[in-house]
């Protein structure tokens, strides 16, 4: 009975020393600045010119409606005075359609705008992603560090590495 205790103290003994062994080593880690290899990569600029042509498109029809708001906003204010009363009432209930048709259509944009930003960006942080992972692998790092935003505002460089420049490397082909 004394030796299955001693055993399993033993064994238990050594499994806590090769804990304390893996939490003492050291972690190999790199580390990138992810914007500036999204801002590099040839599908990033693709991405974010249809987004652009796309917003430009919204920002036109946003002129119109409100250049079309500002002509008969000025019809109503110039034939105030003379229009009979159902008249006004008439052009006063077309003035806030027009309105609220213009609010309603610039919160849809807006919407149809942030979806469209996550459906074009998606192929490109994955394609980011999956790169990263290849060189995290590759390397044999714990992780990856994003030091933007000054999330990390002291990374010992001699224990990572800056993979940034091969990053770029590697989603620009």
């Amino acid at each position: 009975m004394k030796r299955v205790i001693l055993s399993l103290v033993l064994v238990a003994a050594v499994f806590t020393f090769a804990d304390a062994q893996d939490s003492t080593a050291v972690k190999k880690f790199g580390y990138l600045s992810y914007d500036a290899v999204l801002k590099a990569m040839p599908a990033y600029a693709e991405a974010q010119k249809s987004f652009n042509d796309l917003k430009a498109s919204y920002a036109k029809e946003l002129e119109r409606s409100e250049s079309e708001f500002s002509k008969q906003f000025a019809e109503y204010v110039d034939g105030q005075k003379t229009f009979p009363e159902n008249i006004l009432l008439k052009r006063q209930k077309e003035l806030q359609q027009l309105m609220e048709q213009s609010l309603s259509f610039k919160q849809e944009a807006q919407q149809l705008l942030d979806k469209a930003e996550k459906e074009l960006m998606q192929p490109v942080n994955q394609k980011l992603k999956e790169a990263l992972y290849k060189i995290g692998m590759e390397r044999g790092y714990d992780y990856i560090l994003n030091t933007d935003n000054n999330s990390y505002p002291f990374v010992n460089t001699q224990a990572g590495e800056d993979i940034t420049s091969e990053a770029i490397s590697a989603v620009s082909r």
